[in-house]
């Protein structure tokens, strides 16, 4: 393949390809760049004349991207990040001096496992950084991350795009919760005894079904939910004086036994694994500071079991 001769090429109509992906819009677009729309609009027809594809197209108010576009998006917006911090002359992160502010969208359980030990890790180390804790609302996570509304995320996702970037957190099960001498634990549990009292569930959909009504389906089984709640720290409080049982992540019902009176149990049922990964955009990936950020919470996971 030859080399294609940059001089002849303007590097500029990357930026508008950009600012394009991110907006969906050529008026967003021209806002973005501090341009008139009739430059954006002439930008976008000279790309759609040197990549030969429409690249964005009209779909109500927004402007698609083709499955041209959707290809070379993550290397453009990559190459941009590169040349960025090039003249940056970030090459380098100094946390002790650096004054930025990292903003991590995550769960509030994520959240209260991960900053105790991240905040007191960080306060010698690098002092003058803030923080920003984000809600992770699933919906829109993946166009924050790409527009770099939001530095990290944390959680469980299905598939990611191309222009997303994720690794591993931890893989974790799922456990039951019961105040300390509740009757369940009299005995084995069965799944007799799982259903025989009544359940509170942790769920953002405003509906009393979970993952493990489907999975107790299987056996001609249903549990009564007697209580739903859309915050995790609800749960012990919830259970202490009840006999209520509660289905959850274990890293989190670990928490939960060294904080309340409460205890764990194993769960006689094959549930799918809460695989919870951090994911990061594209604009992030050549971030030294991003990178050290990954590996400051990476190295927060031994606390967390």
């Amino acid at each position: 393949m030859s080399l294609i001769d940059l001089t002849t090429v303007d590097l500029n109509l990357l930026v508008a390809f950009e600012a394009l992906w991110l907006e969906q819009s050529v008026s967003g677009a021209a806002l973005r760049l501090h341009l008139g729309q009739p430059a954006v609009s002439s930008a976008l027809a000279r790309l759609r004349r040197i990549f030969e594809d429409e690249l964005f197209v009209r779909a109500g108010r927004d402007m698609k991207p083709t499955a041209k576009a959707q290809a070379i998006a993550p290397d453009v917006l990559r190459s941009l990040q590169i040349i960025r911090f090039v003249f940056m002359n970030h090459d380098r992160f100094e946390p002790s001096t650096a004054t930025r502010e990292f903003r991590i969208a995550t769960s509030d359980y994520l959240a209260n496992l991960i900053l105790p030990e991240l905040v007191k890790s960080l306060a010698k180390e690098a002092p003058h950084l803030n923080w920003r804790i984000l809600p992770l609302e699933k919906e829109s996570i993946i166009r924050d991350l790409e527009r770099g509304n939001c530095d990290l995320a944390i959680g469980t996702f299905g598939q990611l795009t191309d222009s997303i970037h994720s690794c591993p957190f931890i893989d974790d099960s799922f456990v039951g919760i019961c105040r300390t001498g509740h009757p369940v634990l009299s005995e084995p549990i069965s799944l007799d005894s799982l259903v025989a009292f009544p359940h509170a569930l942790f769920t953002l959909k405003r509906d009393h079904q979970g993952m493990i009504d489907e999975v107790l389906a299987r056996y001609q089984l249903k549990r009564r939910v007697a209580l739903t709640v859309p915050y995790w720290f609800v749960l012990p409080s919830a259970i202490l004086h009840s006999d209520l049982l509660a289905i959850i992540p274990n890293c989190l019902a670990c928490h939960f036994v060294n904080h309340y009176p409460v205890e764990k149990f194993m769960i006689p049922l094959e549930l799918p694994q809460n695989n919870v990964v951090m994911a990061w955009g594209t604009l992030q990936a050549a971030d030294p500071g991003q990178a050290w950020l990954r590996q400051k919470i990476l190295s927060t996971k031994a606390q967390l079991f």
